[in-house]
């Protein structure tokens, strides 16, 4: 296509997107409803055709080299398609909150002002890789009364079309608009830089990919961007601490699987219990090929184990690696000395995304809740779990460490706004 071709197919696509985001903010609940539920049982009945258009993709990115994790991440598998056909059910089943009045008072001349939750209107979504975001998107833009425009990776497009065309056709048969849902159908990256300058059709942008990606959606947008750069999440285990415990959880965090932005990249270890903790982790990791790279203490510690010295691959940490994002079977390691140290680092170095603290002391943990300046702080858990479907939201739109409007997994809330609304009885101001 060229330039003046995609600057009209995006001014179409937000056109009519707009006149959809109508429809979408006056469909009531049991519509929206209706159309998850169908496009829950679409997802079923057609997992085998969808993952014929999945092939096609995992086999172009296969072929243009594209990195392991990259490729792990655009496999639709009959796990993820159910995940997807689940996430579509649990927002169904949630008590719809548009239109919502809350914090409604009296005030001395008579009025009560409150504020109504109501839909933001049209979103963009851009994302790489992960053909199921079409789906989450998709899903949590009907359930908010939104409508949405989105533009996936063209490393995906085969599988993002296929899906984009399953919710169609749910909205239809649902009696809501077909374009509340569209998929951007063209590869040109021109189409990105249309969609992210266009206030006059979206009212706000959720990039979703890479670091690089992102970085260049919240310069060059010219409409509100909720975004994450990346996930650089820490497990601190505390010197109080369940021992066994820790070494579950920093195993679960670092390696169950080692692509989303909620995989731990650093561990910080208190130094009361380094030398009894680490050998048991480092064992762990060395077992599932897990590079280390670790501080003096960490690695003293590690090395001192004859049989880790010879299995472990344990390399010395750079400054660098305490920012890094691996997205890989590598964890950066350090012995601190305790509650507050393990506090700066996280706050100094850390993406603010998901971090965690594995304690059996209370007011440790509380004092790490408040503490952590990040989007998602958790206690005797698995960062794992920062994950909209996890918490209950049904599905995400992405993960947000801005502190403005939306922050953590952004879920239906985080697609709404709230207005300010006024009841009266005839009163006129004096």
């Amino acid at each position: 296509m060229n330039a003046i071709s995609t600057t009209e197919l995006m001014q179409a696509l937000g056109w009519q997107a707009k006149t959809a985001s109508t429809a979408m903010a006056r469909a009531t609940s049991a519509v929206k409803s209706a159309a998850l539920r169908r496009l829950a049982a679409l997802l079923r009945e057609n997992t085998a055709a969808l993952q014929v258009d999945n092939a096609k993709d995992l086999e172009r990115a296969s072929a243009a080299g594209l990195a392991e994790p990259m490729v792990d991440r655009l496999k639709l598998t009959a796990k993820v398609l159910e995940t997807c056909a689940l996430g579509c059910e649990q927002l169904a089943s949630m008590p719809d909150i548009i239109g919502d009045v809350i914090g409604l008072k009296q005030q001395p001349s008579g009025i009560r002002v409150g504020q109504m939750r109501v839909p933001i209107g049209v979103f963009g979504m851009i994302y790489e890789s992960r053909p199921n975001v079409t789906i989450e998107a998709a899903s949590l833009s009907i359930k908010s009364g939104n409508a949405c425009i989105l533009r996936g990776g063209s490393e995906a497009i085969d599988s993002n079309r296929a899906l984009a065309s399953l919710v169609r056709q749910a909205l239809r048969e649902s009696g809501l608009p077909e374009d509340a849902v569209q998929l951007v159908p063209t590869t040109d990256r021109e189409a990105v830089g249309q969609l992210i300058t266009m206030p006059q059709y979206v009212d706000v942008i959720i990039p979703r990919g890479g670091k690089g990606l992102i970085e260049r959606i919240s310069r060059d947008a010219k409409v509100p961007v909720i975004k994450h750069l990346d996930g650089n999440c820490h497990v601190y285990v505390d010197a109080q601490t369940d021992i066994a415990m820790a070494v579950k959880v920093a195993d679960n965090a670092k390696t169950q699987k080692y692509s989303p932005c909620n995989a731990i990249e650093g561990l910080l270890v208190a130094k009361d219990v380094a030398a009894e903790f680490l050998p048991l982790i480092a064992k762990v990791y060395a077992g599932k090929g897990v590079e280390m790279r670790c501080d003096a203490a960490s690695k003293a510690i590690i090395q001192a184990q004859a049989a880790l010295a010879s299995a472990a691959k344990v390399v010395g940490a750079t400054e660098q690696d305490w920012f890094e994002e691996y997205l890989a079977p590598i964890i950066s390691i350090r012995v601190v000395d305790g509650l507050d140290a393990a506090i700066a680092h996280i706050n100094h170095y850390s993406s603010h995304h998901t971090d965690a603290i594995i304690t059996t002391n209370h007011i440790h943990a509380q004092r790490f809740l408040r503490e952590v300046d990040s989007a998602s702080v958790m206690v005797n858990a698995s960062p794992r779990f920062a994950d909209g479907f996890e918490f209950g939201l049904g599905a995400e739109i992405g993960i947000s460490t801005d502190k403005f409007h939306a922050r953590g997994p952004v879920g239906i809330e985080g697609l709404t706004s709230l207005k300010y609304v006024v009841y009266g009885e005839g009163e006129v101001r004096s």
